[in-house]
C-alpha cells in the first residue's frame, strides 16, 4: 500500500529501456541507448537527502538481467544511459474525483531548483546522464524493455 501523499516526497518512475529521448519543438534535447528513463516529480518538502537518496536508489536499483536472466544488476552494475526528465504531474494528488490536484507538487522554483541538484549530483556519479528541459513541453520517446517499470520513493 502506498504511502499517504503527506508522507511521500521526491518521486522517480523508472523504466528500463532499449532507448529514449526527448523533443521539445521538434528537436531532440536528451538521448540514451539501453539504460533507465527516469520520470522525476519533485514535492514541497523535498531537499538534499532526498535528491541524495533518489539517486542512490536510481544508480543501485537491480532493474537488469545478470548472466541467469534475474534482475539483480543495477545501472551503476551495467554502465547504461540515464534520462532524466522532470514531471511534475507525478507528485499530483490523485486521491478523489476525476481531475488531479497539484498543490502537491513543488513550486516550479523550487522544483527546478532539486530537480536541477538531482541531475547535477548524477552527472558527478555515473557517465551517459541525459535530460529533458525543465519546465518544456516534451515529446519522450522509449522502448521499454521487458516492459520494466518501477516506482521509487525517496523519504
Amino acid at each position: 500500500m502506498r504511502a499517504p501523499i503527506a508522507d511521500v516526497v521526491m518521486i522517480a518512475l523508472l523504466q528500463r529501456v532499449t532507448q529514449a529521448s526527448v523533443e521539445v519543438d521538434g528537436a531532440t534535447v536528451g538521448a540514451i541507448g539501453a539504460g533507465l528513463l527516469a520520470l522525476v516529480g519533485v514535492q514541497p518538502h523535498d531537499g538534499e537527502a532526498q535528491a541524495q537518496r533518489l539517486l542512490e536508489r536510481m544508480l543501485g536499483y537491480r532493474m537488469f538481467a545478470d548472466a541467469q536472466g534475474r534482475m539483480n544488476r543495477s545501472l551503476a552494475d551495467t554502465g547504461g544511459g540515464l534520462l532524466l526528465v522532470s514531471q511534475f504531474t507525478l507528485a499530483a494528488d490523485t486521491r478523489s474525483g476525476m481531475r488531479a490536484g497539484f498543490s502537491t507538487a513543488a513550486e516550479p522554483a523550487a522544483a527546478q531548483h532539486w530537480f536541477e541538484r538531482l541531475v547535477e549530483l548524477a552527472r558527478q556519479r555515473h557517465a551517459g546522464v541525459e535530460i529533458g528541459r525543465f519546465g518544456a513541453h516534451m515529446q519522450v520517446r522509449l522502448v521499454n524493455d521487458g516492459p520494466v517499470t518501477f516506482w521509487l520513493e525517496a523519504r
